[in-house]
């Protein structure tokens, strides 16, 4: 067999295998991009939402994504498609608009669970996208840091690529491993140390400390608050997470003190929402 063909070979196989490994989620939004190849709306979600996959399939940090609900007319949309294709009674366009309709509400379900997927195969829970990163290590502008409760390190990684002199310490109690994805698939270094030890042990060592997405059924948030602000007052705080929502405690909300100078809100532009939840970075008192 000559190279060139041997080479082929070797994609085909590749292609096959990824195929067999491709998690149900994905092979799904595969057929469904398949299937609404006519509808450019419709296709241009879903190739958001797989090459946000893709690259994190590849320990890279993804890129924005729009909002993922598909188009409140969609229906009419694809209803005058048909119609145009077929003419009225014509089986064939009736069995075509079946198979759209019945797509439709798993697609829409799909889209909105992007998030879930996320958290459940790659353990990200803040989307940490690759601008918002870049922001960020602006923001910065190279100041030590340490990342609590980082889970798998997106935030860490993100800086470390845009600034690789920066000092970031990186950790995570690991409690979670046992839970759910969180912890299981680093994508730095990260030291196992749970938030309170890991201030103790770095605050004389840094100008921030980032806490993203804290668990909104515990209240490690508010002893992180509390410890900052009675122990260490000149580190400063960044928190990310959706105020009185899906992140965080109810105690931390109502006790922080929020606020977003013009730095923060340049970096706010860059985390954006592509679903109902509001994610935001906050400076914290």
């Amino acid at each position: 067999m000559n190279p060139k063909k041997l080479k082929q070979l070797k994609k085909r196989v590749k292609r096959a295998q990824q195929a067999v490994h491709q998690a149900p989620y994905i092979s799904e939004l595969m057929r469904d991009r398949d299937l609404f190849d006519d509808f450019p709306e419709v296709k241009y979600l879903i190739n958001n939402a797989l090459e946000s996959d893709r690259l994190l399939k590849n320990g890279l940090l993804p890129q924005p994504l729009p909002t993922l609900l598909l188009p409140d007319d969609i229906q009419d949309t694809i209803f005058k498609q048909v119609n145009q294709q077929y003419s009225q009674g014509d089986p064939r366009g009736d069995q075509l608009w079946n198979k759209y309709s019945a797509a439709l509400p798993k697609l829409d379900k799909s889209l909105r669970n992007f998030r879930d997927y996320l958290e459940d195969t790659y353990g990200m829970w803040s989307y940490v996208n690759a601008p918002f990163a870049k922001a960020l290590a602006d923001y910065l502008n190279g100041a030590p840091v340490l990342e609590i409760m980082a889970g798998n390190g997106y935030i860490s990684k993100g800086l470390r690529n845009n600034n690789a002199n920066q000092r970031i310490y990186t950790t995570d109690s690991q409690a979670w491993t046992r839970e759910n994805e969180t912890g299981k698939h680093p994508v730095t270094t990260i030291e196992k140390l749970d938030a309170i030890s890991a201030i103790k042990k770095y605050w004389d060592q840094v100008d921030y400390v980032i806490m993203s997405w804290a668990p909104d059924k515990e209240e490690v948030d508010w002893d992180v608050l509390q410890l900052l602000r009675h122990d260490y007052p000149d580190v400063k705080f960044l928190v990310i997470g959706e105020q009185d929502g899906a992140t965080n405690s109810k105690k931390f909300w109502q006790e922080a003190q929020l606020s977003q100078d013009e730095g923060l809100q340049k970096v706010n532009q860059q985390l954006h929402s592509f679903d109902l939840i509001d994610e935001q970075i906050y400076l914290v008192k």
